[in-house]
């Protein structure tokens, strides 16, 4: 017990220290993910599995015009929305989640996105990722987004051992101070991107490579 006691406020001090860091290297690190209110965000989440956030502004640039309400997306032509997000991918699958989400906000929500993880994630084609991301960037609850940067990047610098998302997650709410987790899922995503790539790791141009267990042991 007192090891593992140890062991975590190590780790919380790391956090401190990478967030630090983190926050001189990209002052500008926030959400990449366009949006003017909570359920364009939600909308713009559904459509990011496994597509580029790029490709999801690109998409919503328009999509978000035609339809504004929860509304509009539960009573949207199912062939007119695929077309629409077509190149985001998976779009029959996506356009069906956007719609039935759609129908239950209206039903169970009088029209307007809920702003509980319990409610969120009762939504359909709504996991805890993109219900971390609504309530932090739309709500300014604080929450861990578990991105796939997030993801390698907790587990290559050593905050977390596990695998699955979920446990990644709670391990990093016990070392992330609550008042900063939001940034700092924003700020692993931004390294992630420009530095600590997925396969070729940019370690000698990292800024918190002395605090990574990863390059230690290269």
């Amino acid at each position: 017990m007192i090891l593992d006691e140890f062991l975590m406020r190590s780790k919380s001090d790391r956090v401190k220290k990478i967030i630090a860091i983190l926050k001189e290297e990209y002052p500008d690190a926030g959400p990449r993910l366009r949006f003017s209110n909570p359920l364009e965000l939600l909308i713009a989440g559904i459509l990011a599995a496994q597509c580029t956030d790029d490709k999801v502004n690109e998409v919503t640039e328009t999509l978000f015009r035609k339809y504004r309400t929860a509304n509009d997306y539960a009573n949207a032509d199912l062939d007119e929305l695929m077309n629409e997000i077509y190149s985001t991918g998976t779009f029959r699958r996506k356009a069906e989640a956007i719609k039935e989400c759609c129908k239950a906000i209206v039903v169970e929500y009088k029209g307007d996105v809920p702003n509980t993880m319990e409610e969120l994630v009762s939504l359909p084609g709504v996991g805890r990722k993109t219900a971390n991301m609504v309530l932090a960037d739309a709500f300014g609850v604080p929450g861990i987004i578990m991105d796939t940067h997030v993801i390698r990047l907790s587990q290559r610098i050593g905050l977390s051992d596990k695998k699955m998302p979920d446990k990644i997650e709670k391990d990093l709410l016990e070392i992330v101070p609550k008042k900063d987790m939001t940034i700092f899922s924003h700020l692993l995503a931004f390294h992630g991107r420009k530095i600590c790539l997925a396969r070729k790791p940019k370690c000698d141009h990292c800024k918190i490579n002395e605090l990574c267990d990863y390059y230690k042991q290269v």
